[in-house]
C-alpha cells in the first residue's frame, strides 16, 4: 500500500495524523469529529475515483 502512496502521500497522512493528535491533546471531542469528517471525505473520494475509472473502463 505504501508504494502506491509515494512520499507525498505518506507525508500527507503523517500531517493529518499529527494535526488530529494536536487537536486531541486540547479537545478530544473535536478531534473525534475531525477524524469522522476526514474518514467520510476519504470514502467519498474513493467512491468518486472508482466510479470515474469504471466509466473509462479501467477498473
Amino acid at each position: 500500500m505504501y508504494e502506491r502512496l509515494g512520499i507525498g502521500g505518506i507525508v500527507g497522512i503523517l500531517l493529518v495524523l499529527g494535526g488530529i493528535a494536536l487537536v486531541a491533546w486540547q479537545a478530544p471531542i473535536v478531534a473525534a469529529g475531525l477524524a469522522f469528517v476526514l474518514a467520510g471525505l476519504g470514502l467519498v473520494v474513493r467512491a468518486l475515483v472508482g466510479n470515474l475509472l469504471k466509466q473509462f473502463g479501467m477498473f
